[in-house]
């Protein structure tokens, strides 16, 4: 036969089987011999007796009897069958086969009744041990007659039959090295598909609203295996389902794994779905549960079914009775929230591996059996019969929570996952809808029952027109509330650190000697030329015959130049009052006293008789000599200042293990050397360590990071790991903050000399490998991160950055897009990288927001105020609306101006007197719906009003005319406005109303004349108005009609009085 049987293997777990025989535990003790008898049955999917064979040989024998004696071991088959066997029946030169019994081959007959064959296995029977009782598999139950004629012979010989399911279990139930690999592989391709076929499909179901049924939705999953995208380069032939998918929602659910989909609807609730993949014979199982719009309760029973599954892993160890890990979770949940203990499934998993559910190892209350390290279970915890108390509809009334996972059973840390698809809320929780439209749709229910069918329609438009709020006034509204909030918690917050006084660091004195003794005794201080000490980094010049020293950080700057016969040296010190550069403070201990501020020397250039050397060769040195020094000394101080304040990591724990996750060819931004160099990032127990092709290592410990983000490479040259951390770490004589590792996957730079051409066969065949490419890239750094989740137990989540909410914007020099993660703001690609936490933000502030401008400035403001504040400049003005509605999300507060602010002064001026600011108002004068702003605004035009004063009698003559006017005319249009609503009614014509507008007219006219003539009277000094005002007549006209203002103003005024009555009472009604 042309099948290979792994030898090796066979013999290790038969000498397996024997020696657990031999130690006789429960049935084992027993039983004389083992008859195993496998017959042909299409329908029969799971049975310990194939089971055996295949863990035995690696394939089912049909038709296959086999008799394990104490001595010997019979297989009765077929000649084909036969001839395969022959490869573990034939010992010789096998050194594995010692201490196994020998193995006698019977070739099965012809004829059904075989009787001959039988009765030499009867016979071995016999001689083995007591020869009365045989172990069997009592639920293996095989038609045809060859099977029936072998059972009754034994029935006939009247040989004792001991069920040895369980105890067989057990000893298979510890699997391989190789097994448990075959294991996982197989929790990989069902990890796989759920993630990229169902869940996606489910997502697409929600969205587009489908109506699909359960059972249609299970078989679109059994079909999805026989893709090999699905399958992680998996052979199709080797992979099948364990089971047909089980998904269940609306309220019917039965959380088991022998129940099948019903043809209902899915219902866009709790969605469970359980399925589970086999490769090469060996099972593995998954369980999760989607929630769609799930409210709070049942997030909350969600979490502690995850905390529930936390606590079993961790009871699950070597040595561990199964009932005792089983109490141990159920006094949890009694503990924790003892309601939920009814609703908990009865059994919390099963024993797995050839065969999917190994019925004597349940995770259940009774079970006596240890476990131990090697073994994989199929754990699965679930609350049924749940009451959501939102729920209206039958369907949204009654839901169930699953979760299921396939693990590993370890020596003494918890059990290992094998199936790593993440379960916590925000990665199985689809939310549709906000509150607000949620109110609106049961609004809309509401009225469709009281009003009927016919009259749904009209309700629901009177009452979106009534109630509907737009997105901008959600939007103001939510703002609103995060103010409030804003201010009492960042006063809170500064209350509180208000006693932790920050203790400024006292920049060490730079003191040349600390005595006399010190001094150096050169040749060249003697004679009173200008010496450097290089060892005490000083300068010791001459100052009134005096060799003075000065220490090199005293000197601010020298330089030197050549003027005819001289060449002077000329050093500037540092004074009170220079520049020091931002960070250096006031580093004078006495800044009272007398400063040497420069000093200049002068010495010749023209070599005088006797002089061994030019008297300039001495200021050339020196010029020299200090720069090297200060240079020197600069560079030190440097490294000093980087390495401050540096907080120590913890040591990496290297893992031996050689399957770590791994990325190859990557670079590393910042360089560790001037050029940049490829090398590996390996993840290990408790951080990443990258190692260069030249040796250089770095280490970046997992506690240590802020923020993990994976930037893929769509739409960019480059697929990034970024990692922002907590602590600045140390490499390349430099501390940074932003580390990330990358590789480019196209070509950075363009050829434009090269000829292109649209149907050129080599460009396409380019763009095709950088597409593979792309895709392989991809999926390479996909995987790395999956395994680094795992391994980390999801402590360590890489953020992917929401493309689609990204905004052009200028952090640095350049202008780059900046992209929103979960938790933060960044950009990668560039260098700088620009990551914003979005905990830290306070708020943050528009500048520059006007109509006629193109773009406008971010400025974002933290919660530590002595951080100094983010610009980005340059941002499109269509990105406003976006980028508001993102950080509304976000429940961020954000404000805008039209000028821009001077920001270091403001958080000056909070730091400095926090209480005052938050007294007066805080943050709100960035508002511009704000009070302050509103007040300010009356002021300012109460200013303008009294800029014009003329004496208080024209005032008061001016006044009382204006009121007059004023009162007059509103009241008259008061009438007209009643009795226009009374002539529309009664319906006048054109005419009428022409003839109307002319006696106006009239009117107005005799009216302005005569006020003038009166006002002439009473003023006639009046001066002529800067600018005419135009106001309304007191009656209707068909045109309008203008008059120039009684009282001159600055401005032009748009009130129909020159200027509103003081006090109601002095208004005077016309007759």
């Amino acid at each position: 036969m042309a099948v290979n049987l792994d030898k090796d293997a066979y013999y290790r777990r038969i000498k397996r089987l024997y020696s657990n025989w031999k130690k006789g535990d429960d049935e084992f003790g027993k039983v004389d011999a083992i008859v195993v008898s496998v017959g042909v049955d299409e329908e029969i999917v799971y049975a310990k007796s194939t089971a055996i064979q295949t863990w035995l040989f690696g394939y089912e024998l049909t038709d296959t009897i086999m008799v394990f004696c104490d001595t010997k071991i019979i297989f009765l088959a077929s000649k084909k069958k036969v001839d395969f066997l022959k490869q573990v029946a034939i010992t010789k030169g096998n050194e594995n086969a010692n201490g196994v019994p020998p193995i006698t081959l019977l070739t099965r007959e012809k004829n059904e009744s075989n009787k001959g064959n039988f009765d030499k296995m009867i016979e071995a029977i016999r001689g083995s041990k007591e020869g009365k009782k045989v172990g069997i598999f009592s639920k293996d139950k095989f038609p045809g007659e060859y099977m029936k004629s072998w059972n009754d012979t034994i029935t006939a010989e009247g040989l004792e039959k001991v069920d040895i399911s369980a105890v067989v279990a057990y000893t298979t139930a510890v699997k391989e090295d190789g097994e448990l690999n075959l294991m996982k592989k197989a929790a990989a391709i069902t990890s796989e598909v759920y993630s990229k076929f169902f869940k996606e499909r489910v997502m697409e179901i929600v969205d587009a609203d489908e109506k699909v049924r359960h059972s249609k939705l299970a078989e679109s999953v059994e079909k999805a295996i026989e893709e090999k995208k699905y399958l992680g380069g998996a052979d199709p032939s080797t992979v099948e389902m364990c089971y047909p998918p089980i998904i269940q929602s609306g309220g019917n659910y039965s959380l088991k794994f022998s129940v099948v989909s019903d043809k209902n609807h899915i219902h866009f609730g709790a969605i469970t779905c359980a399925m589970g993949i086999r490769y090469k014979s060996y099972c593995s199982n998954l369980v999760r549960t989607l929630m769609v719009d799930p409210p709070q309760e049942m997030q909350d029973n969600y979490n502690f079914l995850l905390q529930v599954e936390e606590e079993l892993l961790k009871e699950l160890k070597h040595g561990v009775k199964i009932c005792d890990a089983y109490n141990a979770v159920l006094e949890y949940v009694k503990k924790e929230k003892s309601e939920l203990v009814s609703k908990l499934t009865k059994n919390l998993g099963f024993a797995m591996g050839i065969e999917f559910r190994e019925g004597s190892l349940v995770l259940n209350a009774k079970n006596q059996y240890k476990l131990k390290k090697g073994m994989v279970l199929s754990i699965s915890l679930g609350f049924a019969d749940l009451v959501n108390k939102e729920g209206k509809k039958d369907e949204q009334k009654k839901y169930a929570l699953f979760v299921g996972d396939s693990v590993q059973i370890n020596e003494e840390e918890a059990a290992t996952i094998l199936t790593p698809v993440k379960k916590k809320i925000k990665n199985v929780g689809i939310f549709l809808k906000n509150d607000d439209e949620e109110d609106e749709e049961e609004d809309g229910d509401d009225a469709e029952e009281l009003l009927g069918k016919g009259a749904r329609s009209a309700a629901l438009l009177a009452d979106r027109t009534r109630n509907e709020m737009t997105a901008e006034e959600k939007r103001r509204t939510h703002q609103k509330e995060l103010a409030n909030h804003l201010n009492e918690e960042a006063k809170r917050r500064l209350t509180e650190q208000k006693g932790e006084q920050q203790i400024q660091k006292a920049r060490k004195s730079n003191v040349s000697y600390k005595n006399v003794s010190q001094m150096p005794r050169e040749r060249d201080i003697r004679e009173m030329k200008i010496f450097i000490d290089k060892k005490y980094e000083t300068v010791v010049m001459p100052v009134f015959g005096i060799a003075t020293p000065f220490h090199i950080a005293t000197i601010k700057n020298i330089s030197m130049s050549v003027e005819g016969d001289y060449t002077y040296l000329r050093i500037n010190f540092y004074v009170p009052g220079s520049s020091l550069g931002r960070q250096e403070g006031n580093i004078f201990p006495n800044p009272d006293a007398t400063f040497v501020k420069e000093i200049t020397y002068r010495a010749s250039n023209l070599k005088a008789p006797g002089d061994t050397s030019v008297p300039s060769t001495n200021l050339q040195n020196a010029f020299r000599i200090i720069k090297e020094v200060q240079k020197r000394y600069k560079t030190r101080e440097a490294e000093e200042k980087e390495k401050e304040g540096i907080v120590k990591q913890d040591t990496l724990v290297i893992n031996l293990n050689r399957s770590n996750p791994k990325l190859k060819d990557l670079y590393i931004r910042p360089n560790i050397a001037q050029k940049r160099m490829q090398g590996s990032l390996e993840a290990h127990t408790n951080g990443f360590r990258f190692t260069s092709v030249r040796g250089d290592k770095v280490d970046i410990l997992y506690n240590n990071m802020k923020h993990a983000i994976f930037q893929p490479c769509d739409g960019e040259m480059i697929i990034v790991l970024h990692f922002h951390l907590r602590n600045a770490i140390m490499f390349g004589k430099r501390r940074h903050t932003d580390v990330q590792f990358y590789t480019e996957v196209g070509e950075i730079t363009t050829d434009l000399g090269k000829h292109q051409h649209m149907h050129d066969r080599d460009d396409l065949y380019a763009e095709q490998m950088e597409r593979e490419m792309r895709h392989k890239l991809k999926s390479a750094f996909k995987n790395f991160i999956e395994k680094v989740e795992t391994l980390t137990k999801e402590q360590l989540e890489f953020e992917v950055p929401f493309r689609d909410l990204g905004f052009q914007g200028a952090p640095y020099r350049s202008t780059c897009l900046l992209q929103p993660t979960s938790s933060s703001l960044v950009n990668v690609t560039e260098w700088p990288p620009f990551a914003v936490t979005l905990d830290e933000v306070e708020l943050v502030h528009f500048e520059r927001v006007q109509f006629h401008l193109k773009n406008f400035d971010v400025v974002i403001v933290y919660k530590d105020y002595n951080k100094k504040v983010t610009m980005i400049n340059a941002v499109p003005v269509n990105s406003l609306d976006p980028i508001k509605e993102w950080l509304n999300s976000c429940d961020i507060k954000y404000t805008e101006g039209v000028q821009s602010l001077n920001w270091t002064k403001i958080m000056k001026t909070i730091v400095d007197d926090p209480e005052g600011f938050f007294e007066q108002g805080g943050w709100s004068f960035l508002d511009p719906e704000g009070e302050g702003s509103g007040g300010e605004e009356d002021s300012e035009s109460e200013m303008e009003d009294e800029t014009f004063n003329p004496s208080a009698d024209e005032e008061e003559a001016e006044e009382e005319d204006s009121d007059e006017d004023y009162s007059s005319e509103t009241e008259d249009s008061a009438e007209y406005s009643e009795s226009l609503g009374s002539e529309e009614e009664s319906g006048k014509d054109w005419d009428e109303l022409e003839e109307e507008a002319r006696k106006a007219d009239k009117e107005s006219t005799y009216e302005d004349e005569d006020t003038s003539n009166r006002k002439r009277k009473i003023r006639p000094s009046a001066r002529p108005s800067a600018r005419p005002s135009s106001r309304p007549s007191s009656r209707p006209s068909s045109r309008p009609s203008s008059r120039p203002s009684s009282r001159p103003s600055s401005r032009p005024s748009s009130r129909p009085s020159s200027r509103p009555s003081a006090s109601p009472s002095k208004k005077k009604r016309r007759t």
